[in-house]
């Protein structure tokens, strides 16, 4: 479980090195073609910070707003209150916020850039079908997103995204500018470079993107598990969302990542991107986690 825990981390570190990586390239292909003007490259990656330092501090209200969340107390909601703060005891963290969708389909979230500023958030269909045991299960697997900084992870590969696909627009957009000038043509090297690099770039950012969150969902898959002792809780609890689907109501590509289960449904060819890993493998892995200690 600890090697699970271990190797998940490793491998998104360096799929976010990529990213970065990737990114600061496109934005020095950019500048190339303008003629290497230094101050266009700065700019450019003053101007990438500023945007994820954006995301960072404001994705957490955002998402919550935009997917209809509402806050809820104690009194309201014991049994779920009581759950999440067990959770939360058990792993050392601060109390997160706790908000409901009133939405049929049985999902979850948590985000907030760390477990001081976090909250968690339910379907009203999560707990219609799931019994305790599944409910534990599934807001163990969120609160460890809290606890492993998954949120974090999620909104800088979110916000890298978006700035490789405005660099590609911005690059597609002065190419076609600059096409009929011959003069400024110096370096057609550079100028098929760039174009490829706007083509390639929004593809490329989709995958990494995909491979970060799958990622995560298996990591905190497996320190759900580890703070319940019962995988099967969660087993069970995926087993039900695969027999009833998880499609919500209200649906937002940008906030999808972070559910529990892939809110905007989708089948056979359309599971290569989602940015769910399937919910098959995740029951295999939990139900194998005993035997692997």
């Amino acid at each position: 479980m600890y090697k699970d825990i271990a190797a998940n981390k490793r491998r998104t570190v360096y799929v976010i090195l990529f990213f970065i990586i990737f990114v600061v390239t496109i934005i020095w292909l950019f500048v190339k073609f303008l003629n290497g003007n230094l101050d266009i490259f700065y700019g450019g990656i003053i101007g990438a910070l500023v945007y994820v330092w954006i995301t960072y501090y404001f994705g957490s209200k955002m998402s919550l707003a935009i997917n209809r969340a509402k806050p809820i107390t104690k009194n309201q909601n014991p049994e779920l209150y009581n759950i999440v703060e067990n959770l939360t005891i058990a792993d050392g963290l601060v109390m997160p916020s706790i908000y409901i969708i009133n939405d049929p389909a049985p999902n979850a979230f948590a985000t907030g850039r760390d477990p001081k500023h976090a909250s968690v958030c339910v379907t009203s269909g999560l707990l219609e079908i799931m019994n305790k045991d599944e409910l534990q299960g599934v807001l163990a697997h969120e609160i460890s997103h809290v606890k492993n900084y998954d949120i974090r992870v999620n909104m800088i590969a979110f916000a890298l995204s978006a700035i490789i696909s405005l660099l590609a627009d911005i690059i597609i957009q002065v190419t076609w500018f600059r096409g009929s000038d011959n003069e400024n043509m110096n370096n057609q090297a550079f100028l098929f470079m760039g174009i490829i690099a706007a083509i390639l770039a929004p593809i490329v950012a989709m995958f990494i993107q995909l491979a970060i969150s799958r990622q995560r969902e298996y990591l905190a898959d497996v320190s759900g598990a580890l703070v319940t002792r019962y995988p099967e809780g969660l087993a069970s609890a995926l087993e039900k969302i695969k027999k009833t689907g998880s499609k919500m109501k209200v649906q937002n590509t940008a906030t999808a990542h972070l559910f529990f289960a892939n809110p905007l449904g989708g089948h056979s060819i359309m599971n290569l991107f989602s940015t769910h890993p399937p919910i098959d493998q995740r029951i295999k892995r939990l139900r194998n986690m005993e035997g692997n200690g």
